[in-house]
């Protein structure tokens, strides 16, 4: 199966400009927020409640706290500051004191479910340009991003809710420049 492509930084700056043109503008960005920065996949996100980001008292979360993921598994994602941001912007256009509410409500003002969030990811990256991209190049492009910084292996499978360090590594794409930087460690 061919893996989703890793975003560039100049193609991520595309995608948020195309963003500011949608009508759920916010709503649309803070979900690329949530997939770039948290590393979440579609179903993951469009499972999230208000409840799940924001504290009793409005306040953004510094852990968000996944039920529902693919492998069944709970697991912690820790609130990064660029998604610390993101969620604060959010938060002007939602009502943060109904937890069990969805944290990205769809038109009809419940939750997206899995296939819809992949379907507005691909609609988002076919009106950029960007090709070869799915729900699960935000997830891709962090991982990958995390390991050219030197994140060991088992933080990334930790990071990505992975039981097994294989998976993670299936994400990660070794390029030029990481080996050339690597040389010079010597």
């Amino acid at each position: 199966m061919r893996q989703a492509r890793i975003v560039t930084d100049t193609e991520q700056k595309r995608i948020n400009t195309y963003l500011n043109t949608r009508r759920h503008a916010l709503r649309d960005q803070t979900i690329f927020a949530v997939s770039f920065n948290a590393g979440l996949r579609a179903m993951e996100i469009a499972a999230l409640t208000v409840g799940d980001a924001y504290t009793d008292d409005g306040t953004i979360s510094d852990v968000i706290y996944l039920t529902t993921t693919k492998g069944g598994y709970a697991r912690r994602v820790f609130v990064n500051k660029r998604l610390h941001t993101a969620l604060r912007r959010y938060s002007a256009c939602i009502n943060t004191n109904i937890p069990h509410k969805p944290l990205f409500p769809s038109q009809k003002g419940g939750h997206f479910s899995g296939n819809t969030m992949c379907q507005l990811f691909l609609e988002v990256y076919a009106a950029c340009g960007i090709h070869g991209a799915s729900s699960h190049s935000g997830r891709r492009t962090m991982i990958t991003r995390l390991a050219d910084k030197g994140i060991s292996v088992h933080v990334l499978a930790a990071i990505a809710g992975h039981r097994n360090i294989a998976t993670t590594q299936r994400y990660l794409t070794v390029n030029d420049a990481m080996i050339a930087r690597a040389v010079e460690l010597v």
